[in-house]
Parts: structure tokens; sequence; C-alpha cells
């Protein structure tokens, strides 16, 4: 008896240590969030996540949810299948190593762990992509203010390229044009891996993202190529200016095709 008593009351030791880890997650998440993105006036949600992960399938649908009922509001879903979940039998198609050290270079900069399924803000703040109450706290204190810079884009498709044409206010010579080129929705049927036997609906993939040098000027051209499968009506582009040092996305939107 002496024996059972000690391993309830282990247990019961472990539960609470787990149940006060999340609370201080959550609140630590939410002081974040109003130290960093509150009144930014947009919101960039960055998913990274993978096929191969069992805990982020909840994530892709919250974030579909997002995508789903933000309408004409300035928020962006941009869905990135990082690689390091290859090795566990599967390998996901959209995976890419680029999303993976996109992901390194936010954890480096938030002093965060890399996991999955995690959301990044704006570039400013992280918190666990399933988390429903953190993601539409995130929403409401972004989209609460007005943004202090802009970038507009144009694309005019030639082929299997689209020139771009973008214009930015309120930059600093430090940030970056980041073009990613997204498909809306795709489904998976996952063979092998933590998933086996799931069907896996996707949103808002990032299927390739450009980064590009503005100089000093706040007007320009580049050049991104598109992938065979992409169609106007199946697919997106949006563009966001990023500091290259810090990470922090300045401004977002969407290009508009001539």
């Amino acid at each position: 008896m002496k024996t059972i008593h000690i391993s309830i009351l282990a247990s019961l030791a472990v539960i609470l240590l787990f149940t006060a880890a999340l609370a201080n997650r959550r609140m630590a998440s939410k002081s974040s969030i109003e130290k960093t993105i509150n009144g930014d006036g947009f919101a960039v949600l960055e998913l990274f996540t993978s096929e191969g992960c069992s805990s982020c399938p909840p994530a892709d649908e919250l974030l579909a949810k997002v995508q789903r009922e933000s309408g004409d509001k300035p928020v962006y879903v941009l869905a990135y299948h990082v690689d390091y979940w290859n090795h566990q039998g599967w390998r996901d198609v959209f995976s890419d190593p680029e999303y993976s050290k996109r992901q390194y270079q936010y954890a480096h900069k938030l002093h965060a762990h890399v996991y999955t399924p995690q959301v990044v803000v704006n570039g400013k703040t992280e918190f666990v992509g399933s988390n429903e109450a953190a993601v539409n706290y995130a929403l409401g204190s972004a989209l609460g203010g007005t943004s202090l810079n802009s970038i507009k884009l144009q694309g005019q498709r030639q082929g299997d390229k689209m020139l771009v044409n973008y214009q930015v206010s309120g930059a600093e010579d430090s940030d970056e044009l980041v073009i990613a080129v997204v498909q809306k929705n795709a489904v998976s049927e996952v063979k092998r891996g933590e998933n086996e036997g799931r069907t896996l609906r996707h949103v808002q993939i990032v299927r390739r993202l450009f980064s590009f040098d503005r100089g000093k000027g706040d007007n320009g051209q580049v050049q991104i190529l598109l992938p065979k499968e992409f169609t106007s009506a199946g697919w997106e582009v949006i563009g966001l200016l990023q500091n290259k040092n810090s990470r922090k996305i300045q401004a977002a939107n969407r290009l508009s095709i001539l």
C-alpha cells in the first residue's frame, strides 16, 4: 500500500508540474504578444509543420480556420513544411530544408526552441501552433492598430516566370523583400510515419521562397520562378518586408497580377 501511495503522489506531482508548465507557457506567450505585435496593423502567421508529425494536424486545421474567417483583413497565413521529420519513415513532399533553416533563424532571434507545430507571428513572437487561444489573442493584438510601413506588389506572368514590381514605404536599409509562392490547398494520403493511414488537408503551403536585397530604393523589380503547377485560381503570391537582422516583419501584402 505504501508503494501505491508513493506512486500516486509522484504521478500527481508530475501532473501538477506539467499543468504549471503549460500555464506558464500560455502566460509567457500572452506577455510576449503584448510586448511585440500589439497594434502592428497586420498579422503574418508562419506555421512550421510536417506530415510526419502527429501533433501537427490540429495546427494545420486551426490555421485553415483562420484563413477561412479572415476575409479581407490583413491576415497572411504561410505554412512551411520542414524536412527534419522526413527520417521518421515518411517524406513530406512539401518539405524543404530552406524552411527548416528559416525556423532555426527565428528560434535564434526569439531565444526559442525548434519544434512542430510552431507559429511565428510577424517575426516577433512564437507559440504552439495548435494553441487557438494564443492565435486568437495574437490576431486581435496585431490587427488593433495601423502599420507604419507598407508594401505594394504587382506581377506580370511570363511563362514559368513572373516579373514583380514592388513599392515600399517606411523601410529601413536593412529590410529585405521576401516573396512566398503559396499553394492554397492540397490533400495527402500518408502511408507511413506517425500519421500513417491519415488523410491530411493542407492550406497556404509555401512552395517557393525568395529573398531580395532592396539596396536603398523604395521601388524596384525582381523576377521569380513559378512552380509548373501554378495557376492564378489555386495559388497566390505574398510579399513581406522583413528586417534581415532582427527578422521582424514590417509589412505584408498580396500580389495583384496584371
